[in-house]
């Protein structure tokens, strides 16, 4: 794995992450998109590190491919991996990059703990918890309307983020469908998930300052112009550094 931010760490320890939480149908993802580049962090998505991933042959893909074909989860080991791999591969070359945004993991006890070890192997920084909070009726309105691009993974929403043409991806032109997990009963299924593993991780990081809470249920626009507020300063050091100020 190739260690990118090294040069960084010999100067600073100042290469700092963050994680991007929130229910199904807070936004994280389209948040994540829109605030990574402003606060100089990589975007890592596991969904879409594993597609990307998987369409090469390196021993890491062919690793991960042999846990997928065989029908098992990727253990959180080699989730971690493949994130920080990524990472390191993004930031080669862009010494203004300040760490990584991690959206969908951890979901867990168990992958809070390997994403900790494994940042302070590195020497690097959990700077921020961001956590999109939004009531649950309106989470439930949300994703019962959302579609999905078959072709790029892009989310849209009949009602709150329509396309510019029906069912046609604004980004590709791919084809928009709605997930069959996004049934009612599914979406209920899956906020109990949530609710039950991955929002009590919000207990572990609150005692150490790092939960950003952030509402939700506001425009897109104001949500991220809320995250980027919220970060800005906390991540500026290394920003200011880059730019020589």
């Amino acid at each position: 794995m190739l260690k990118a931010f090294d040069s960084l760490l010999n100067e600073s320890s100042d290469v700092k992450h963050v994680v991007i939480l929130g229910p199904q149908g807070a936004g994280k993802g389209t948040q994540a998109e829109r605030i990574a580049s402003p606060l100089g962090l990589v975007h890592l998505a596991t969904g879409d590190l594993f597609r990307s991933l998987m369409a090469t042959d390196t021993a890491l893909a062919n690793q991960v491919r042999s846990f997928v074909d065989a029908g098992d989860l990727v253990p959180d080991e080699v989730t971690a991996q493949v994130l920080f791999a990524a990472l390191d591969d993004a930031a080669t070359g862009h010494p203004e990059l300040v760490g990584a945004l991690f959206d969908g993991y951890p979901r867990n006890a168990a992958q809070s703990q390997v994403l900790a070890e494994k940042i302070e192997e590195r020497n690097e920084e959990l700077a921020a918890i961001v956590h999109i909070s939004v009531p649950r009726d309106v989470l439930m309105g949300r994703l019962t309307g959302r579609l999905i691009c078959r072709e790029c993974g892009r989310s849209f929403h009949k009602v709150f983020n329509p396309p510019a043409q029906e069912n046609i991806c604004d980004v590709c032109g791919g084809e928009l469908y709605q997930r069959s997990d996004d049934t009612p009963d599914a979406v209920e299924r899956r906020l109990a998930i949530y609710f039950e593993q991955t929002e009590p991780l919000l207990n572990t990081w609150r005692p150490k300052g790092l939960v950003h809470e952030i509402d939700g249920n506001q425009s897109i626009d104001q949500v991220a112009a809320d995250i980027i507020a919220s970060l800005n300063r906390l991540l500026e050091p290394q920003s200011s550094t880059s730019q020589g100020s």
